[in-house]
């Protein structure tokens, strides 16, 4: 498991000339770090001076969305493991027979579903660091002022792990034939970017105005 090893084995084993792990264990490890640097801002607030001098609502909000941030680095490191299979079953249904009609059929339905399946995991990263996103706004706002520009690393990095993700989606979708299909994942692909990269520029409008 690549979690389980150390940044430097992780960082030789990106550079190596393996397919993997490629960019998109790399968005997945970017949107992971993202959530981890906010959390650490997270530590660095929840129950400290200035923190007990804000409203009620906005301490439930923080302490929420903390809890949230957790579940997002676990699932951001799962990834970064499970996308390096994700292409698998594309490169296996290649393997099949294709020497009759009927084997021909097979075999591009099953390398048709195997790019589906494929995309499905960058597509889960991508939606995971939007998530990431959303939950750093009440940090960028309110967290230790000390540890500011954490939460701006931290958006960067989750807007990377969201980019990136969404790139391994748009190549595999280039590949499918299924138009309608192809579409409405494109669809989702802009919103997803769209609205992520807002979310990106409103976090560091916020850290940057209290930086000054």
């Amino acid at each position: 498991m690549l979690m389980d090893g150390s940044i430097k084995n992780y960082v030789d084993q990106v550079a190596s000339g393996a397919p993997t792990p490629g960019g998109g264990s790399v968005a997945a490890l970017a949107g992971s770090l993202g959530s981890a640097l906010t959390s650490m801002v997270g530590n660095l607030t929840i129950g400290k001076k200035a923190y007990k001098e804000l409203d009620d609502e906005i301490k439930k909000e923080m302490e929420e969305n903390f809890n949230e941030l957790q579940k997002s680095i676990e699932r951001l490191n799962h990834i970064v493991d499970e996308d390096t299979k994700a292409f698998s079953g594309v490169m296996e249904a290649f393997k099949l027979p294709k020497e009759t009609d009927e084997e021909k059929a097979k075999r591009t339905a099953a390398i048709q579903e195997g790019y589906k399946l494929a995309l499905e995991v960058p597509l889960r990263c991508a939606e995971e660091c939007f998530r990431v996103l959303e939950l750093q706004e009440i940090f960028a706002e309110y967290g230790n002022v000390n540890a500011i520009t954490d939460v701006g690393v931290g958006a960067l990095l989750a807007a990377t792990g969201l980019e990136g993700a969404l790139f391994n989606v748009t190549i595999n979708l280039l590949s499918i034939k299924d138009t309608e299909y192809r579409n409405k994942m494109e669809e989702k692909v802009d919103q997803l970017l769209k609205d992520g990269t807002r979310l990106k520029e409103d976090l560091l409008k916020t850290v940057y105005g209290r930086l000054g």
